[in-house]
């Protein structure tokens, strides 16, 4: 049996096991995962901080916004090695001392290194450029994907980044496929965030290496490409590398591998050309009308999930983040369709907890993990202030509130804030975390000043 916590996985256990101590599992659970609608009559905490609200019952920081992810950077370069990169890098599940969680076995090396590299290079850059370990450690992500967590030379997708992996295996063998991957399958979309990660690395540290592996990506992907359709995207959610076999028609996140092939465009790669408007074809015509009707073309983002239909927050968060970066450039309606999109979440991913609005994952996920809930309010700081509503900022800033309670004094986040202790999904606690908050400190400069 599979146990959920919030909808992720928390251990599998045997039936007599369950039989013999079923009503002890179900109290603790309750007890970690925290049931709905508890109530008490002290101050209100979260992820172990008393909340803090200004007089109209609106969240504040529990510390300065700099202050809190600064402690939280400066933790994660006290990480330890492991086969010469940061733990965190190797590893999806660590606790707040750096332990790995023996029952979880399973990584997501492109989401997490990706996501991770796109962090750090932001708050490299917010820096000045001036911290150079945060560029080491991007290139230690970087070096990670190019060297361990690549798919064998061999069939429809030779060499690529693989979605998902096990620990301990340095390369990641045939057949490391976890979570909802089968051994041999890996998902395309995570080899577009992966390979736009790469491209901008390069272009970070002029190391050739990175910009050749995101070329590489892009041509698999590109070779791969189908036509999308009403109920299908251009690539599916799951394929097996070697055979090509398909599993999972909707694959929702289309936007970085637009980015990829822009970016390469962008380095005089015009062979992208064709493809990078095939795909933006479909997304105009197909996918951003979807999220005005029943939001079909978004399902399917997260590693541990396999319904085909389990729609998610993150892939029309992130397609109105790259409208709301890219304006006319590549949309007319550019204000139109991200606020299409923004409402679509609004509508359909976000609830109230401990009296803020935020953000859920997906159908079959309603709670408000790190990375999405800060994606939520970055993405929505970024459409406030384009169209100058001082009430979406409001909630955009109050969302960011909620998901920076996470971190504790010592600057150890949590995934989930009402997880009992720091660690877990690292990339939920960290790698798809700092990006969010660098791209609403870059529309409201001053969030980051003050406590108040």
């Amino acid at each position: 049996m599979i146990v959920r916590c919030g909808g992720r996985h928390v251990n599998r256990i045997g039936g007599s096991w369950l039989r013999a101590h079923g009503r002890a599992l179900l109290l603790a659970t309750a007890a970690v995962c925290g049931i709905a609608g508890a109530q008490s009559d002290g101050p209100v905490t979260i992820a172990g901080h008393v909340a803090r609200f200004d007089r109209s019952g609106h969240l504040l920081p529990w510390i300065a916004w700099t202050t809190a992810i600064e402690r939280e950077m400066q933790f994660y370069q006290q990480a330890p090695t492991d086969h010469g990169y940061p733990k965190f890098v190797t590893e999806t599940f660590l606790d707040g001392h750096w332990a790995s969680d023996p029952d979880r076995r399973d990584t997501i090396p492109a989401t997490q290194d990706g996501l991770g590299i796109l962090s750090y290079l932001e708050y490299y850059a917010l820096h000045g450029k001036r911290e150079a370990a945060y560029l080491a450690t991007a290139r230690a992500m970087g070096d990670y994907l190019l060297r361990e967590a690549l798919t064998s030379n061999a069939g429809r997708y030779p060499r690529f980044t693989r979605s998902t992996g096990t620990v301990g295996q340095f390369p990641l063998a045939t057949d490391a496929g976890s979570q909802g991957d089968r051994p041999y399958e890996i998902e395309p979309d995570k080899g577009g965030i992966a390979g736009y990660a790469l491209v901008r690395l390069f272009e970070a540290s002029a190391e050739r290496q990175y910009l050749e592996h995101g070329l590489h990506n892009a041509r698999v992907l590109a070779a791969n490409q189908q036509t999308g359709d009403g109920t299908h995207s251009p690539w599916p959610f799951r394929v097996d590398y070697r055979t090509g076999a398909e599993r999972g028609p909707v694959s929702g996140n289309m936007s970085y591998i637009l980015r990829l092939f822009e970016i390469l465009q962008a380095h005089g790669y015009r062979e992208f050309a064709a493809p990078r408007e095939r795909l933006w074809r479909w997304i105009r015509q197909y996918q951003i009308p979807s999220a005005a009707a029943d939001g079909a073309l978004f399902a399917q983002f997260f590693e541990d999930h396999e319904a085909p239909g389990n729609r998610t927050a993150w892939a029309p968060l992130n397609l109105a983040r790259y409208l709301l970066e890219q304006r006319t450039a590549v949309d007319p309606n550019w204000r139109r369709d991200a606020g299409t999109l923004i409402q679509f979440v609004r509508k359909t991913f976000t609830h109230v907890e401990s009296g803020v609005t935020v953000c859920h994952e997906q159908d079959e996920d309603r709670d408000a993990w790190g990375g999405v809930n800060s994606t939520y309010g970055a993405v929505l700081a970024v459409y406030a202030k384009a169209i100058g509503s001082e009430a979406l900022a409001g909630d955009a800033r109050a969302a960011l509130n909620f998901t920076l309670y996470s971190i504790d004094d010592q600057g150890r986040p949590r995934d989930l804030a009402k997880h009992a202790a720091p660690g877990g999904w690292q990339e939920d606690a960290h790698t798809d975390v700092i990006h969010n908050y660098v791209d609403a400190l870059r529309a409201f400069p001053a969030w980051g000043r003050s406590a108040q």
